[in-house]
C-alpha cells in the first residue's frame, strides 16, 4: 500500500503543522489506524486558499476538451490504487469490499459521465440575441450569454461514502466540470482513504501539468470547517451530512460580509405511503422489500426509509406482521463509527421513551460498540401529528410504522412532511383514485417521487434529482447527483456588444464548437 502520512496537500505542497491531533479508528475492533493526522492551522487553510486563487484563471481558461481528459484521467488514477483504496476504506468505515467496489465504480463513472458533459456542451445554457441597430424606437444591442466557473469551491467529505462523496465524489468532479479550483475537507473518520484519492487527484493534475486546481486539508474540530466557510476567497460550498452540520455551515455562510451559496444535502425521512390495494395485492412481497431497505448499509443512506405511512385495515396489519418478522430476522451491522453509533442509540430510546410509540420488533442483539440491529417502531395518526419529533430523520437500520384510521389521516400526515428528498408511494389504480390528492399534495414535499420501490438506490444519470425542500437541502433548485449537479458551481454572465475575438469560443458566430444554443428565440448548433 501506499504510504500514508496524513499530510494537508496543499496543490503540490505538503504539511503538518498543527499541534491538535487524531487518528482514524476501525469501527468494527476500535484499532487506531495510522497515520497521525492534525488540524490545519490558519496558515494551512490560508495557503490551501491561495493555491486555488492562483489556479482560477488558468482553471476557468482551460478548454473544455482538456477538463474534460483531466476528470478522465483523475478515474485512472483512482482505479489504479487497485484493492489497496477498498481494504484502507473499509478499515475506517467498517463498510464490507463489496460495497465499496461499487462505490468506486459510481465514482469513477461520475467523473467521466461529467466529461461526457464537457465535451457536449449544453450544460453552459448558450444564448445569443443578435443586435437590431434599425429596431424603433430604440436599437437592439447585441446580447450573449454563458455560464462561467463561480470560483473555489469548499468541499465537505460525508461520513457514508467514503468515495462517492467524498474527495472525489459529485461535489468535486462536477466542480471541476465547471472549471472551479476545489479544496476538500477531508472527513476525519476516514483520512487515510482521503489522503489516497487526493494523491491521486493530484497525479492527474501533475500528468496533464494542469494549474494545482485542488487542495487537501483534515480537521477533527469544527473550528477547521467554520474557518474555511468565513475564507473570503471560497466562493461556493458542497455539503453532505446532518441537518445540525449543514446548517451550522449555512449559517456561517449568509452571515459573512458577502454571503456565498451553499449546496447543503442534509437527508430526510424519505416517507412511503402503502395503500390499501397494493398492500392487499402484494403486502408479503412489499414488507420484504422493506425490511432489506431499511436494513441496507446498517441504515447509512440519506434515502433511507424512515417512515411508513398505511391504513389501520386488515392488510395494513398483516403487512405489520410480515415486516415485523422480516426486521427480526435482518442482521445486525458495525456502523461507520462510535459517534453515529450513539446517536442512533440515544435517538431511539427518545422515541421508545414517547407515550404511544410502541418497539414492535428488532434483530438479534448487537454486541460491538459500534454496532447496530434493524428496529421497527410503531405508532398511531394522532400521535404521529403531535409530536414533530417523530418526523424528524434518525440516521440508522430503522423504521417508524404510522398507522392511520381514516384516509383524511393519510392526507393530514402526509401534509405534516417538511421537505424531503424522496417520497414512494405503492398503490394500485382504485388506490389513485380513492388517493386522488395525495401524489399532487407530495409533489410539493420531495425532489423525487418514486411510484413503487424503494428510495436507497440513487441512479447517476442526467434526469436523477437528489436534492429537495427545506430541510432536505438548503437549495430546492438544485441536484448533488447527476449532470445537473455542474449547475451548482456556475454564474450566468452576460456581454453586451463585444469584439468577436474578447467573446468565450461557444458564444462566437458559427458556433465553431458545434455546441446546443439558443440563437434569436431557436435551439440549435448554427
Amino acid at each position: 500500500m501506499m504510504e500514508l502520512t496524513g499530510e494537508h496537500l496543499l496543490g503540490q505542497a505538503r504539511s503538518r503543522r498543527g499541534s491538535r491531533e487524531f487518528q482514524a479508528v476501525d469501527p468494527a475492533t476500535g484499532e487506531a489506524l495510522l497515520p497521525v493526522c492534525a488540524d490545519a492551522t490558519d496558515e494551512e487553510i490560508n495557503e490551501a486558499l491561495q493555491v486555488a486563487v492562483q489556479a482560477q484563471a488558468g482553471m476557468k481558461a482551460l478548454p473544455r476538451a482538456a477538463r474534460a481528459e483531466f476528470l478522465e484521467r483523475i478515474a485512472e488514477e483512482i482505479e489504479a490504487l487497485g484493492d489497496d483504496l477498498l481494504h484502507r476504506g473499509s478499515a475506517e468505515t467498517a463498510l464490507p469490499l463489496p460495497r465499496l467496489t461499487m462505490e468506486r465504480g459510481r465514482t469513477v463513472g461520475q467523473l467521466r459521465m461529467f466529461a461526457a458533459v464537457l465535451r457536449e456542451g449544453s450544460y453552459l445554457d448558450a444564448c445569443i440575441d443578435h443586435a437590431e441597430p434599425e429596431r424603433e424606437p430604440l436599437p437592439k444591442p447585441d446580447l450573449r450569454r454563458i455560464q462561467i466557473p463561480i470560483g473555489p469551491v469548499l468541499v465537505f467529505g460525508a461520513s457514508n461514502f467514503p468515495l462517492a462523496y467524498s474527495v472525489a465524489g459529485g461535489d468535486t468532479a462536477s466542480a471541476l466540470a465547471a472549471g472551479c479550483p476545489v479544496i476538500v475537507k477531508a472527513h476525519p473518520h476516514h483520512p487515510g482513504t482521503s489522503e489516497l484519492v487526493g494523491r491521486a487527484i493530484l497525479a492527474a493534475i501533475d500528468a496533464l501539468s494542469l494549474p494545482p486546481c485542488f487542495s487537501l486539508l483534515h480537521g477533527v474540530s469544527h473550528e477547521v470547517g467554520q474557518k474555511l466557510v468565513k475564507h473570503p476567497d471560497v466562493a461556493a460550498i458542497g455539503f453532505t451530512g446532518s441537518f445540525v452540520g449543514g446548517k451550522a455551515i449555512f449559517d456561517t455562510a449568509v452571515a459573512r460580509p458577502v454571503p456565498i451559496p451553499v449546496h447543503a444535502e442534509m437527508g430526510s425521512t424519505n416517507p412511503i405511503f402503502f395503500l390499501p390495494g397494493a398492500l392487499a395485492e402484494n403486502g408479503v412481497s412489499l414488507a420484504a422489500g422493506l425490511a432489506q431497505s431499511v436494513a441496507l448499509g446498517v441504515g447509512q443512506f440519506c434515502t433511507n426509509p424512515g417512515i411508513v405511512v398505511l391504513l389501520d385495515d386488515p392488510a395494513g396489519e398483516c403487512f405489520i406482521e410480515t415486516l415485523t418478522a422480516e426486521m427480526a430476522a435482518a442482521p445486525q451491522g458495525t456502523m461507520l463509527h462510535a459517534g453515529i453509533a450513539a446517536a442512533w442509540r440515544d435517538g431511539l430510546a427518545r422515541l421508545e421513551a414517547i407515550g404511544g410509540v410502541e418497539l414492535r420488533g428488532e434483530s438479534a442483539a448487537d454486541e460491538g460498540a459500534c454496532s447496530a440491529r434493524p428496529t421497527l417502531l410503531m405508532t398511531d395518526a394522532t400521535t404521529f401529528l403531535e409530536r414533530s419529533e417523530l418526523r424528524e430523520e434518525l440516521f440508522g437500520p430503522g423504521t417508524l410504522v404510522v398507522r392511520c384510521a381514516t384516509r383524511e389521516q393519510v392526507t393530514a400526515v402526509a401534509s405534516s412532511f417538511g421537505g424531503q428528498l424522496t417520497v414512494c408511494v405503492h398503490g394500485t389504480e382504485a388506490d389513485l383514485q380513492d388517493f386522488g390528492e395525495l401524489i399532487p399534495l407530495l409533489e410539493e414535499k420531495a425532489g423525487r417521487i418514486l411510484f413503487g420501490g424503494f428510495p436507497t438506490g440513487v441512479e447517476v444519470c442526467s434526469a436523477m434529482l437528489h436534492g429537495g425542500p427545506f430541510p432536505a437541502t438548503t437549495d430546492v433548485r438544485s441536484s448533488s447527483v447527476g449532470s445537473s449537479a455542474i449547475s451548482r458551481w456556475l454564474r450566468p454572465v452576460s456581454y453586451q456588444n463585444f469584439p468577436e475575438r474578447l467573446l468565450p469560443v461557444e458564444l462566437r458566430d458559427g458556433n465553431p464548437e458545434g455546441i446546443l444554443r439558443i440563437v434569436d428565440g431557436q435551439w440549435g448548433r448554427d
